[in-house]
């Protein structure tokens, strides 16, 4: 599709003006947009795979389901493909490893003896392109979490493989953050849990939370690496109990001042994340999200630009969160063209936070305080249909980045010429 430049700032000028008479100011709020980067997820480019092994994933409560053609098979390719992407999304963003995409060179080492030596090239990449890096230790698809326990496991021996790697990863985050000049955050998430109703809910807890303890006893500076964890409803094969609960690492993150991380797709369907942003951030200084989407279950769709994407990205810019939330994506959707779906992903989060920016936030809170309900209403449906796409497509067009859908082009030459090529 040709784009014409003048008529899209012809229209971004008339929505300046449109939001001016709201107390807008437009060029602040992209400014602000320009500053706030995504973290986009390794995982979606080989459906959560990994390089440890040819047969990839093999459980601990994960799935990706579909086989469309042109998976990610090692580093390298993996690396090209978040190049493609991107490049489809406008501003500087980050990218966010497991511990399962270690890019070996020499001899493979297991889990708990992984070092930053196996993630230079990750970092000499992304010092080249000169973004960020974030890391989570991968608790899953290895014989020490077979049985379905990893840092809550009875067994001592599995307990302290575990806790070893997740100390490992934490030093390679602690690697990246100096290399690169900013914050890694290094998120935990485990799958312990039981498949039915267990007799004793207390004993796992007791252990994770000495686990934990065991991880975090050397203090890493916060300049370089931020330590969070990521509760969960349930999951497969821990549909009646999870250890690592959202009330646990809740608890746990308050009394030992850690970062909670909030996925999307891992509460009940009727609970509101948004709505946990404020009363968590009212106690703690930082918060990590994965940005999901599930469907009747935690089922790591693509994120679309929908209502509770939209209020995820008003309470970070009502609070004024900017710069306290950290912001990853975590989906896995093999049905689709897995490049396109970063790019759809990411965009969609970034229009929904420039939604959220172009908000007339002191109008609202105004009306609110002064107890006129009827124009807080009034004012939330009429801001719905302002012209916010048209300062999105200028944002595009001033970042160098494709304007509408024209992104899907480019995506679609690189499968025909490349992920196809890949069979």
């Amino acid at each position: 599709m040709k784009i014409n430049e003048k008529k899209i700032e012809k229209l971004y000028e008339s929505a300046r003006e449109r939001y001016a008479s709201f107390g807008v100011d437009t060029e602040k709020a992209l400014a602000t947009l320009k500053k706030f980067p995504v973290s986009l997820h390794c995982w979606q480019g080989d459906d959560v795979a990994g390089f440890e092994r040819e047969e990839g994933l093999t459980g601990g409560g994960i799935q990706a389901t579909g086989n469309y053609p042109g998976r990610a098979r090692n580093a390298r390719e993996l690396r090209w493909d978040l190049d493609k992407a991107l490049k489809q999304i406008p501003g500087k963003h980050r990218v966010n490893l497991h511990a399962i995409y270690a890019d070996y060179s020499g001899k493979k080492v297991d889990r708990n003896n992984l070092g930053p030596e196996h993630f230079k090239n990750w970092a000499d990449w992304a010092a080249l392109k000169k973004i960020g890096l974030d890391f989570n230790p991968s608790c899953f698809s290895h014989p020490k979490a077979d049985a379905g326990f990893t840092l809550s496991s009875i067994d001592k021996g599995i307990r302290k493989f575990w806790i070893e790697h997740c100390i490992a990863s934490r030093k390679i985050g602690e690697s990246f953050g100096k290399k690169l000049g900013t914050p890694c955050v290094t998120n935990i998430w485990i799958p312990d849990g039981y498949k039915d109703i267990p007799a004793d809910r207390k004993t796992p807890r007791d252990l994770l939370r000495d686990s934990l303890d065991k991880i975090f006893k050397e203090n890493l500076n916060p300049k370089y690496n931020l330590d969070a964890m990521e509760g969960k409803l349930f999951g497969l094969g821990s549909e009646s109990y999870v250890t690592g609960s959202h009330e646990f690492y809740l608890a746990y993150a308050v009394s030992r001042k850690k970062m909670v991380c909030l996925d999307t797709g891992h509460y009940h369907p009727t609970e509101q994340v948004a709505d946990k942003i404020s009363s968590i951030l009212s106690v703690l200084d930082r918060i990590f999200l994965h940005v999901s989407r599930g469907v009747r279950w935690d089922s790591d769709h693509v994120v679309i630009l929908n209502e509770d994407l939209i209020a995820i990205a008003q309470e970070i810019v009502r609070g004024g969160y900017i710069g306290r939330v950290h912001i990853g994506l975590d989906f896995f959707d093999a049905s689709i063209n897995r490049v396109a779906a970063w790019v759809i992903g990411a965009r969609n989060m970034l229009k929904a936070l420039l939604f959220a920016l172009l908000e007339p936030t002191a109008m609202l809170c105004e009306k609110e305080r002064a107890g006129d309900f009827t124009s807080r209403l009034a004012l939330l449906e009429e801001i719905k249909s302002l012209p916010w796409n048209a300062v999105w497509d200028y944002y595009c067009l001033k970042m160098n980045a494709p304007i509408g859908a024209n992104w899907l082009d480019e995506i679609k030459n690189y499968e025909k010429e490349v992920l196809l090529k890949r069979i």
